[in-house]
């Protein structure tokens, strides 16, 4: 196990989305996010079947900024019940993890 997560967000526009992850590299919340554009979103809200277009955002973090980091994409959010799922990296490249980390320096 690292201390690498990838926190997953999903986001109702392009602009939203572009938003949340230029704060959380810009605040050192993140050393990376990637935009996934037009993900195709089916899910139940409130009792019904719901579809949506939206970005997901896949975030580059370290395990103890993920408080701060929701803090961040919940202040920021148009959703009153955003997706902020953290997944741990139990493995990767000791190059690409140690970029993470220094990143957030």
């Amino acid at each position: 196990m690292t201390d690498a997560v990838v926190v997953l967000v999903s986001a109702g526009s392009e602009a939203e989305a572009l938003g949340i992850a230029r704060a959380l590299i810009m605040k050192k919340l993140a050393a990376c996010c990637t935009l996934v554009k037009d993900v195709h979103a089916v899910y139940r809200w409130e009792g019904a079947v719901e579809e949506s277009r939206e970005v997901q955002l896949v975030i580059k973090s370290r395990r103890d900024a993920f408080p701060a980091l929701e803090a961040e994409v919940r202040r920021l959010h148009s959703y009153t019940t955003p997706e902020i799922i953290a997944l741990p990296v139990l493995a990767g490249s000791d190059v690409y993890l140690k970029w993470i980390n220094t990143s957030m320096l």
